[in-house]
């Protein structure tokens, strides 16, 4: 199905105004949006092949019955640990997190970071000096990753405000754009030459502008989308691929291994595949860890060394763990990332839980390091 070309993104927030659900969908869905929003525009709907019950578009973006079953938490990644104040995040030494907006190209079923449209208070950066003035007096800080929300969906002179005095600052070498508007309007990126010089003004030799992008399937993947993401390129900007492991969407390891080729031979690089964070709502999307261990595997085992370099992990309240092997008994994971410097590669081997869903539902067996702080293995007291 080919989308719709459109000159200006239209949001759509009423289920009523989807022509290609039935009555009885419209019925179920719309229990499920008064708890979680509902948002979408006419481009990703456009993908949607309604004869397809199963299709994975449709899941991506319509509500679902199954999100009402409780489980999970809003804050999974206890994000709020990590606040400086409010939009800037500094959870590792190298890396500060700018919540820039919080709006997006719509709001993905399974999102972890549902607060930020539920929670009236803000979430997202309201004083850029402060932040600034953060950033400079901690000279450790190399990398800044502006979020949200997404950072695209800011007017392209607020976001190069933002990049500029970010690039006043010596020790910033990477700008890093988590976003998915490549996904869900690339026609924000290919009909905005200002966004495009932008880019190419502040990612320099030494100190590059990364794009990390966030396609999770390839339906995803429209030549539009993928004109987007060359013209980012061609800019000099670097582009990645982070994937969020789903049920019902990415979970086959044909389906994911076509997402891993696909996407390298766009010159974007599979970066990390997630697993589904316990987010309040997130449990029809959550694949069990070994399960999932088991779908990355097979996928990476379908395609080439460029298209397999993604690393699954999650992120977890003290850092980001890799999930690296398993045996018919025993789950193997080392730190990543680690918010306490002293964890980073630390390897730990944990009693097999075919149920697990997160890090906390398992029992460590042994790690290569006695514990020393106050919290346990997988998360504090």
């Amino acid at each position: 199905m080919k989308p719709k070309i459109l000159s200006k993104l239209r949001y759509v927030t009423k289920l009523d105004d989807i022509a290609g659900l039935s009555d009885s969908d419209r019925i179920q869905t719309k229990k499920v949006a008064e708890k979680y929003p509902f948002m979408a525009n006419d481009y990703y709907l456009s993908l949607i092949d309604w004869n397809d019950p199963k299709d994975p578009i449709r899941r991506v973006i319509i509500p679902c019955p199954d999100e009402l079953q409780e489980w999970g938490r809003l804050d999974p990644s206890d994000e709020h640990k990590y606040t400086i104040l409010p939009g800037l995040e500094h959870k590792y030494n190298t890396t500060a997190l700018l919540l820039v907006s919080s709006n997006c190209g719509g709001i993905c079923r399974y999102c972890f970071r549902k607060r930020v449209f539920l929670d009236s208070q803000p979430d997202y950066l309201q004083d850029v000096d402060a932040a600034m003035g953060y950033i400079s007096a901690h000279k450790e800080i190399t990398n800044v990753l502006l979020t949200g929300g997404d950072p695209l969906t800011l007017p392209t002179e607020r976001l190069e405000e933002i990049i500029s005095k970010l690039r006043q600052i010596e020790h910033v070498h990477i700008i890093r754009l988590g976003t998915r508007m490549p996904v869900y309007y690339p026609y924000r990126i290919t009909k905005d030459k200002k966004f495009l010089q932008m880019l190419e003004k502040y990612t320099t030799a030494r100190n590059k502008i990364y794009v990390m992008t966030h396609f999770v399937h390839s339906n995803e993947l429209t030549d539009v989308a993928v004109d987007a993401c060359n013209m980012i390129q061609k800019t000099g900007v670097r582009m990645t691929n982070q994937v969020p492991l789903l049920r019902g969407i990415n979970d086959d390891p044909e389906v994911l291994a076509k997402l891993f080729s696909d996407l390298s031979f766009c010159g974007i690089v599979p970066y990390y595949i997630f697993q589904c964070r316990p987010s309040s709502g997130n449990k029809a999307y959550t694949v069990p860890i070994e399960e999932g261990y088991n779908i990355v595997e097979r996928a990476k085992a379908k395609v080439s060394g460029l298209a397999k370099r993604a690393r699954f992990v999650m992120s977890h309240s003290t850092g980001k763990i890799e999930i690296i092997g398993k045996t018919d008994s025993n789950v193997y994971m080392k730190y990543h990332r680690a918010a306490n410097d002293d964890d980073s590669g630390k390897f730990m081997i944990l009693k097999s839980n075919p149920k697990a869903c997160w890090f906390d539902d398992y029992e460590e067996i042994a790690a290569d390091y006695p514990l020393s702080k106050p919290y346990r293995l997988y998360g504090p007291e």
